[in-house]
Formats: structure tokens, sequence, C-alpha cells
């Protein structure tokens, strides 16, 4: 008697779709329970390639590289704009494990911006930071705070170059006082200048100089 085959009726047919694309990569948009969304590739019914998420609840919108159902490789973080209705990216640069890691670009709600290296999402390594008060800072970072050698540049053009620890000036370092045309060479500690030597320096061209020279010893 031969066998009979029979379909197998209480299989539905996106069963046999998503079946096609684990092995293909194809492109899918599916929507999660919470009403989240994504269109992109997927492998093994993980994220995996090329694709665009979409969260429901913060609006926020990532497109960019995907490995494992994890952000990983290069890709652009953006929020709606709540006055104009329009998405303005966040972050634009590398991830690695869900998390911002290597070099990139971050804006920050007061209009302040990164620009350098990311480790598990927190600044580390070189980066330049623009800060609301026209401060400028170039330098290290260890999880998210200046930490090693950089430079700070105020508004009104005096500078901070040496050590830093904690996002404070520790360690030996150089003060320009450009406003007054004097110079502080020494050694600081949790923001503190503990030592050092203060000189004139550019006095000649100092808006402020003070009244009365140092003398020379």
């Amino acid at each position: 008697m031969p066998i009979v085959k029979y379909p197998r009726a209480t299989e539905p047919l996106w069963h046999e779709w998503d079946r096609k694309a684990q092995k293909c990569g194809l492109r899918h948009r599916v929507y999660a329970v919470n009403g989240d969304q994504y269109t992109g590739e997927w492998l093994d019914n993980l994220k995996h390639g090329k694709g665009t998420q979409l969260w429901k609840c913060s609006r926020a919108i990532y497109s960019g590289d995907w490995k494992f159902g994890k952000r990983d490789g290069y890709g652009s973080y953006s929020i709606l704009d709540p006055v104009t209705k329009e998405y303005k990216k966040v972050y634009t640069g590398w991830w690695k494990n869900d998390r911002k890691c290597g070099y990139g670009t971050t804006l920050y709600p007061r209009g302040e911006r990164y620009e350098g290296e990311w480790s598990g999402g927190l600044r580390s390594g070189w980066g330049r930071m623009y800060y609301r008060d026209g401060s400028i800072y170039h330098g290290q970072w260890l999880q998210d705070q200046p930490h090693g050698q950089g430079m700070l540049r105020l508004p009104n053009g005096n500078r901070y170059e040496g050590g830093w620890k904690d996002g404070k000036k520790h360690g030996h370092g150089k003060f320009f006082y450009l406003d007054k045309g004097q110079l502080l060479e020494g050694i600081w500690a949790a923001d503190i200048p503990k030592c050092g030597i203060l000189i004139d320096f550019g006095r000649d061209e100092a808006p402020a100089p003070t009244q009365y020279p140092i003398p020379k010893v």
C-alpha cells in the first residue's frame, strides 16, 4: 500500500516564511507585542545585518548594523523632537554588543557635543567635548570623565593643560591666564593648585594685565 504524505495543515504559513528568512537573510518588517517595529535583515531568527528599529514608547529610531540581535557595527540613533516633531540624530558612530564603542559623535539636549572614542557606552579614550558655556575640553577620557592628559579652553581664552583625574585637574599642569598675561605652572589635586610658580606670560597682549609685572628672580 503506497504511503501518502499529507500537508502539515496545523502549521501556519508564516512558519514557512520564517524558515526561508532564516536561511536567506531576507528583509522583513516585524512588530513586537509592545508595538516596537523592526525592518531589516535576519539570521537564525535574530536581527542581523542592516536594519532599522523603532521603539513605540520613546519613538526613538536606530538605523544601522546588527549582529545576532544587538546593535553592532556602524549606526545612528535618533529621537523625536517634541517641538518640531522632526527626528534629530543624537548619536552617530560605532556600536558593540548594543552599546556605543569606538569612534562616535553625540549631541546632548542642551546643545553640547562630544566627538571621540567610546567604550561600553561611556566616553573613554581620546575625545573633544563642547560645553554649553563655550568651554572646550580636548584630551583623554575614562568612564565618562576627563582622565589622563587634556586641555580645557575657557570662553575667555584662558586654558589649562595638564593632568586630569575623575573629571578634575590633577597632577602637573599649566594654567594660562591670557586675560591677565600670566602663567601658573604647578601641581593640582582635585581641581585645587597645591604649589607652583606664577610668571608673566604674554603680558603685552593681555586685555587686562595685572597692575604690576612680576619681578624676575
